[in-house]
């Protein structure tokens, strides 16, 4: 079936009365590195994407992780159906995550420009399934290998901008990103010798700095 042109309106049912959510997203481009927690330096990933969790420990157990998948499959698979688009819902755990990737059929407006709608269509369902579980979740959710493909030119952009910091010793301050993104920049960052990042900025303007080792 092909999407529609118009966004469609969801149902109550689909998207119950949720729980508020935290105003930072757990995902973000590369801007100046400062810490949200005001802590002065941020490394190796964004608090808001990678901080631990209050709430029960059991929250990062493989079985409260396989559920928040399954209560996300079925969240987005009723969503699909009301929106009358063509996928697969594929899930599994990465690390300490439930990961969900929509595959197949035309995607693209569930992706919007930059990922925006992606990154909405994350929060809803992060929100369904804290509702479902009592745990907040950091559910990470894929459409169309968006997110994998995002990562891996991430990556390269990341590994270059660390290569000319550690030769020129100048810091180096990347466009803003989602949590995401920074943590992805973060995690390649911290692989190279002789340079380190941080966070700077409010969002949505937050991006990551590249800086030398004293």
């Amino acid at each position: 079936m092909s999407a529609p042109q118009q966004p469609a309106t969801v149902d109550p049912e689909v998207a119950p009365d949720l729980p508020a959510t935290d105003d930072d997203s757990d995902d973000a481009l590369v801007d100046d590195v400062s810490d949200d927690e005001d802590t002065g330096e941020e490394t190796g990933g964004d608090a808001e994407e990678d901080g631990d969790d209050d709430g029960d420990e059991d929250g990062g157990s493989d079985d409260l992780l396989v559920r928040e998948g399954d209560v996300a499959g079925d969240y987005l698979e009723r969503l699909l159906d009301i929106l009358d688009v063509d996928g697969d819902i594929d899930l599994d755990v990465e690390g300490d995550r439930a990961s969900v990737a929509i595959v197949g059929g035309q995607l693209e407006d569930l992706i919007g420009p930059e990922g925006q709608v992606l990154e909405a269509l994350q929060e809803l369902t992060r929100l369904a399934v804290a509702q479902s579980t009592g745990v907040r979740s950091r559910l990470m959710l894929d459409v169309g290998g968006f997110r994998a493909k995002r990562r891996a030119d991430l990556s390269s952009l990341a590994g270059e901008a660390a290569r000319r910091v550690a030769q020129s010793r100048q810091p180096e301050r990347l466009t803003p990103m989602n949590p995401f993104e920074r943590k992805v920049v973060h995690d390649v960052i911290a692989t190279v010798s002789g340079v380190r990042s941080e966070s700077e900025g409010e969002e949505p303007n937050r991006r990551v700095v590249v800086l030398p080792e004293a």
